[in-house]
């Protein structure tokens, strides 16, 4: 079985052209994965598609098989949505994390400009408004290793959503420190990743949140497919292989040192692995998020955190100047928190 790579992209800036999201195109036909429409850049429209294949508890499908989930870096800006979204969906969520982006937070000396709530308040008032219950267990998935083999084994998870990197390209080049940070934390994680299903004798499925990064920006010369591709190699030899990497940070060089752990597991222990590809993850609230002032997500618009457009609506609603990298005249693909929820799901369930 291969490794299935899939890119989703449901929201594009300017013109650029992108593939359509979450296709399935070149992957395997037993890979039963929708394919997403295009969404306003100011909301999540009718059209949306990962919604239309998602099988939810709460709608009464029949073929709804409710499965154990365990989220590392749940307490995230993509990880806390996409455990309330799963569970909302029917799910047993397992949330891991070790709060490091909290402590990166008192690092920088800013905060979220949303008030975000402990974990353990956010799951008690999900609890509350939900009647469901959300597990918090405080690890690091990159240095505790015993512990994520021991929970892997007690848990028996049918799935692990692996968030739980760091995941700032600013950051990560902001000095030796950071740039040592990111690679021991996201490459180690990963990798541990592994190993732990292994050990624990486990045929787990690992959902993966890559980048669009790992491409490069603007020098691909066109349509980026996904997952393999075929070559020809000096001597007109045929070949199949990942797509060619062209990182511009050290956070997206690990993202592509995961691609090529994944592909190893997969090929040397037959590990199930999906692997998806996305732009920049945009917006705060998602309809879980709103229900309680206790759940809502965070929303960072510093200059090592806060992406693109966080920071151009914080900048324009103080009349300051935006800041703009390099030119100004570049385009990049958006995808809304609760699109990125929904392909979890989308894969998790296929």
């Amino acid at each position: 079985m291969r490794i299935l790579f899939a890119a989703f992209i449901p929201v594009l800036a300017s013109s650029f052209t992108a593939p359509i999201a979450f296709t399935s195109n070149s992957i395997a036909s037993n890979n039963n994965v929708a394919t997403s429409s295009r969404s306003s850049i100011f909301g999540v429209n009718s059209k949306s598609a990962p919604a239309q294949v998602v099988l939810r508890a709460a709608e009464g499908d029949a073929e709804f098989e409710k499965k154990k989930v365990i989220v590392l870096g749940g307490d995230g800006f993509c990880g806390w949505p996409t455990c309330l979204h799963l569970s909302d969906a029917g799910h047993d969520i397992v949330m891991v994390d070790n709060l490091s982006r909290r402590n990166i937070d008192t690092e920088l000396g800013c905060n979220s400009l949303t008030p975000i709530q402990p974990p353990e308040v956010r799951v008690q008032a999900w609890k509350e408004v939900s009647g469901k219950d959300i597990k918090f267990v405080n690890l690091d998935v990159a240095k505790e290793y015993d512990l994520l083999v021991q929970l892997l084994k007690e848990e028996k998870p049918d799935a692990v959503v692996h968030f739980a990197e760091q995941r700032a390209a600013p950051y990560s080049m902001k000095n030796s420190k950071a740039k040592r940070y990111t690679i021991d934390n996201n490459v180690s994680g990963s990798n541990n990743l592994c190993c732990a299903v292994l050990d624990a004798d486990l045929d787990t499925h690992i959902v993966h949140l890559g980048t669009m990064g790992v491409y490069g920006y603007g020098t691909s010369g066109g349509e980026i497919p996904e997952g393999y591709i075929d070559v020809i190699l000096p001597g007109g030899r045929e070949a199949n292989i990942l797509h060619p990497a062209y990182p511009g940070s050290v956070y997206h060089a690990t993202k592509c040192l995961d691609a090529l752990l994944w592909q190893f597991y997969q090929k040397n222990d037959s590990l199930r692995v999906t692997d998806l590809h996305q732009g920049i993850v945009w917006g705060t609230n998602t309809p879980q998020t709103i229900k309680d002032e206790r759940l809502i997500n965070r929303f960072d618009y510093d200059g090592d955190y806060g992406t693109v457009l966080n920071r151009f609506l914080m900048q324009g609603a103080m009349g300051v100047p935006l800041t703009v990298y390099g030119t100004g005249g570049q385009t990049r693909a958006f995808i809304h928190i609760t699109d990125t929820a929904k392909c979890i799901e989308i894969a998790i369930n296929n």
